[in-house]
């Protein structure tokens, strides 16, 4: 049977064959690496010769004073990130679907859509300069609530709303996309028979449109609760500093400062496990639920 599919099927097969290569070489390959989390590694007598410690550096860092302090930080940027940036794109794009002039639409669009091409240094270099002293931010904040604070970056409390509105500023545009795709393939005639019972467009886009494109909303939700334990650490290390680490520091942001800054290589590999793990767990966790209830899922 395959072999007759392979001989009818062999250009399509063919294509396939760099995608399963690269796959094989930049993903499954290097996964050998991960045996370092069971080993004290020592770059100088080599993966081999290293010695074996079993779950040392597993415990360590449940047992560590950093662990409830990552685990907690990590899990509230991420609910945040769920909560807020999550869902915006999707009221983007309603609110997108609904206008009716072109003209506004694709400006609207295109003022969405730049920031995501903005590289990540540079969104950085802004949000220091508008959370600055003397920065838009800084000054609002003053003559809203009418008291003085200096550069906001120094605040544990400022950085999650900073964190996650200015991802949301930054990715809002590009996210809807995949939405307002959804809606393009949405059946015309469900509008058209509300519109002769009288619906109105906000009853149209509740009963309509949000069904209609809740298959993807519920992939792209299992994809974000699979993220979970994960959060880019380019971004946190580019804002956070040693005064708001209590609520900046992630399991990401550590595991950079003790692989590369402290050379814990076996440590860093354990706790990236640790990460891994869970979020695959949660994937799977979440993926069943949404199986069962919508039966809408990723397998």
């Amino acid at each position: 049977m395959i072999q007759k599919d392979l001989k009818k099927n062999w250009f399509v097969y063919l294509l396939a064959v760099p995608v399963v290569a690269w796959f094989l070489i930049f993903c499954y390959g290097p996964m050998w690496g991960v045996l370092i989390a069971f080993k004290d590694f020592k770059p100088l007598l080599g993966f081999s010769e290293s010695d074996w410690v079993g779950f040392k550096h597993f415990i360590d860092f449940f047992q560590g004073p950093y662990f409830w302090r990552v685990v907690k930080n990590t899990l509230l940027l991420n609910v945040w990130g769920i909560a807020f940036g999550f869902t915006a794109p999707i009221i983007l794009a309603l609110m997108l679907n609904e206008i009716r002039g072109a003209k506004f639409k694709k400006t609207v669009q295109t003022i969405t859509y730049m920031p995501h091409f903005i590289s990540l240094v540079v969104v950085c270099g802004i949000i220091h300069i508008f959370a600055a002293d003397e920065g838009i931010i800084t000054q609002i904040l003053q003559f809203v609530t009418g008291k003085e604070y200096s550069s906001l970056l120094g605040y544990s409390s400022f950085f999650r709303p900073i964190y996650t509105f200015s991802g949301i500023w930054q990715s809002i545009g590009w996210d809807s996309i995949i939405y307002l795709a959804a809606m393009s393939s949405i059946d015309t005639s469900l509008y058209e028979a509300a519109e002769i019972d009288g619906v109105g467009r906000i009853k149209k886009m509740w009963h309509i449109t949000l069904p209609q494109i809740s298959p993807v909303i519920i992939i792209l939700f299992i994809f974000a609760i699979g993220g979970l334990m994960s959060s880019g650490y380019e971004k946190i290390i580019l804002l956070y500093n040693p005064l708001i680490y209590d609520t900046a520091d992630v399991i990401a942001s550590y595991v950079y400062r003790r692989g590369l800054r402290e050379a814990s290589l076996s440590y860093s590999t354990a706790v990236g496990l640790i990460s891994s793990i869970v979020n695959f767990g949660l994937l799977w966790m979440t993926n069943r639920i949404a199986k069962r209830r919508s039966e809408v899922s990723l397998w």
